[in-house]
């Protein structure tokens, strides 16, 4: 996995309600997005225990929620406003909580109406623990207040 300088990185603002990086969301994760110039997305994160599942580990469907929204991201940064349709999440190894995680996502292609993701959450030693690829459609009509406008 490829490792970028945290100053090279642009902040990119937050979704009010959203689940995983809305701030007026009492429930939510609370990551920040960052973007790289070619595109890539980053996420610099530790999760609680509001995101347990095994016993100090990360619920598994916190970490899909993650990696689709943070390919999710990726592709709106690229110009499209778009729901997941697939998401295929491999889990090579629990992520403990209370400990530094990155993500990684990135738009791959558009090929007529889908537009493939992929993306990757690192442990503190760069192993990519959990891994997802995701096929997107565009669906501007779900957001008519945090709409791409380029």
């Amino acid at each position: 996995m490829k490792s970028m300088n945290q100053q090279d990185l642009t902040p990119i603002p937050e979704h009010g309600d959203c689940l995983v990086c809305g701030s007026s969301n009492p429930h939510g994760m609370g990551l920040t997005w960052l973007a790289a110039p070619d595109g890539t997305i980053y996420a610099y994160f530790t999760l609680d225990k509001k995101a347990q599942g095994p016993e100090n580990h990360v619920h598994g469907g916190a970490s899909a929620a993650i990696l689709d929204e943070g390919i999710g991201v990726a592709i709106w940064r690229a110009g499209y406003n778009v729901a997941v349709v697939q998401l295929n999440i491999t889990y090579r190894q629990a992520l403990p909580l209370h400990t530094p995680l990155t993500l990684q996502a990135r738009l791959e292609r558009k090929e007529g109406r889908k537009l493939y993701g992929s993306g990757e959450i690192l442990l503190p030693d760069g192993q990519a623990a959990v891994l997802a690829q995701g096929i997107y459609v565009e669906a501007p009509q779900l957001f008519t207040k945090n709409r791409y406008r380029g």
